[in-house]
């Protein structure tokens, strides 16, 4: 006579038994997405060159959100559930920051170049920051293709050196002081406000312009750019090209 375990009897689950458990594993995996997703990282994508050549199109980054604190900005659909930061944390001069735009729903990200109270002018391209200019010194040029017209571009490159010596790449397509953007009014960055710039100074839509992005207000950061961990030239659609325009270079590289 076949005697039938314990064990066999448990290991035969009813349809609805597995159905209910794959329900939960679902669960499970949606709300451990979403918690790394608020809390700890959110992944980003590049979609335009006005932060090359630190930041390409086609870049995909993580964010770290828990590096400035949270606020509404740092929530799925960012719903007003309070104002303000908890565990606020301060940027530093010289960080990629990524933040909500403070006129429309659209998130960016920039070099942070001015904190509250601070001024801020270009003079003859030339960055200045509370009157003092910016030091740059020129290495290798840098070539980039035109997203918009498929044209090769060089750019004179430079690094930059900002007042609390933490240095970046930048890049100039004009000569100096033959952009829009290369001679500005002064800036004064308000209270609990920041001023951010894209590194391709003349292709960059950013706290320059003050009746677009304008000064950012200190709510609206989501988090610091840390880490690349993909890149490529084709387009997220074109799956047939994924593995030759990669830019294996670029995978898992720190942001500077």
């Amino acid at each position: 006579m076949t005697q039938t375990t314990p064990s066999s009897v448990d290991s035969k689950k009813t349809p609805e038994q597995s159905f209910i458990e794959f329900v939960k594993a679902v669960i499970f995996a949606v709300v451990i997405a979403v918690s790394v997703h608020t809390i700890a990282y959110k992944p980003f994508n590049i979609p335009s060159g006005s932060m090359k050549p630190t930041l390409l199109v086609g870049d995909y980054l993580f964010v770290s959100k828990f590096a400035y604190g949270y606020s509404r900005y740092s929530l799925p659909f960012s719903p007003p559930l309070f104002e303000g930061r908890i565990f606020d944390r301060k940027p530093i001069l010289g960080d990629v920051i990524v933040f909500r735009g403070p006129n429309d729903d659209r998130d960016y990200v920039k070099r942070l170049i001015g904190m509250p109270g601070d001024r801020i002018q270009m003079r003859d391209g030339i960055l200045h920051i509370n009157g003092q200019p910016c030091p740059l010194k020129q290495i290798e040029d840098f070539q980039s293709v035109d997203e918009e017209t498929g044209e090769l571009l060089t750019y004179k490159q430079f690094i930059e050196t900002l007042p609390n010596g933490v240095e970046h790449h930048t890049i100039k397509l004009m000569p100096f002081g033959a952009s829009r953007w290369d001679n500005t009014e002064e800036y004064v960055v308000p209270e609990g406000h920041y001023f951010g710039v894209g590194d391709n100074r003349d292709q960059s839509a950013d706290s320059r312009i003050l009746t677009g992005i304008g000064y950012i207000p200190e709510q609206n950061l989501i988090g610091r750019a840390d880490l690349l961990f993909f890149s490529m030239t084709a387009k997220i659609w074109q799956v047939w090209l994924w593995l030759t325009d990669v830019r294996y270079n670029r995978i898992f590289t720190r942001i500077k």
